[in-house]
């Protein structure tokens, strides 16, 4: 099933259908209904066909506007683009003794985040349930943190279990050896093992110790996050009963 749900769009390495895992009441999240990914504008003419065909129609940016560069080959007319922000980088406090530390690129900082900021998660689940028909795909730089997070909290409002989150995340660290290779950088995934590892945790454990500590529903409802919203997402991600 993993192996599945890696998605091969030429110009991206960390592309990850979310369909296919197990859902409360025994149903499973929908394939080609939401997709993450690493930044969409490295992807070739044929990158972009493998999207559409894979039923995509609506891209979620969630990088800030100083990441955003030129995309490599002509955007698609049928594709619709939301640029939602989810750092939140104006807030300071929430930031500082984090960005210049490799908990930077660990889901170290979710709980912080989705507690002092729900209202930009929520934004972009609300994005997602609200989408014109077709799949979303929603990325970052990477797709790991940001889309990580985002993945969390959909993940978890579809009544998928934690420890299935946790696992989702970590298969992003054997896809970005290729793309960090592409980009001639080094691979970051041994230096924020290291730095986890210092803390006596891992990068699932703390997906699942902050699922278990955070009310999802609540706070995101709190960020503005609709019931409405709520079941049009489930429906959206869930196949049917």
């Amino acid at each position: 099933m993993e192996a599945e749900r890696h998605l091969d769009w030429p110009g991206c390495f960390n592309v990850r259908d979310l369909g296919g895992l197990s859902a409360a009441g025994g149903r499973r999240t929908r394939r080609a209904a939401l997709v993450r990914a690493d930044s969409l504008e490295r992807l070739t003419d044929a990158g972009w066909q493998a999207l559409l065909d894979h039923g995509v129609r609506t891209v979620i940016d969630l990088r800030n506007l100083e990441e955003r560069g030129e995309d490599a080959a002509a955007r698609p007319a049928e594709i619709t683009t939301v640029r939602l922000p989810l750092d939140g980088t104006r807030d300071r406090p929430l930031w500082q003794g984090v960005e210049q530390t490799p908990g930077f690129g660990t889901p170290l900082y979710y709980r912080a985040h989705v507690m002092r900021k729900p209202q930009l998660s929520a934004a972009v689940l609300a994005a997602i349930a609200r989408a014109e028909p077709g799949g979303v795909v929603f990325h970052c730089v990477v797709g790991r943190d940001r889309s990580g997070q985002i993945a969390m909290l959909a993940l978890a409002l579809a009544g998928v279990a934690p420890a299935l989150i946790a696992a989702d995340y970590e298969l992003s660290h054997e896809r970005l050896r290729a793309l960090f290779a592409e980009l001639g950088e080094e691979d970051q995934g041994p230096k924020l093992a290291a730095h986890l590892a210092e803390r006596g945790t891992t990068a699932a454990a703390v997906i699942e110790t902050t699922l278990s500590s955070l009310d999802v529903e609540g706070l995101m409802a709190a960020g503005g996050f609709t019931g409405a919203e709520q079941a049009a997402l489930r429906e959206r991600m869930l196949e049917p009963q």
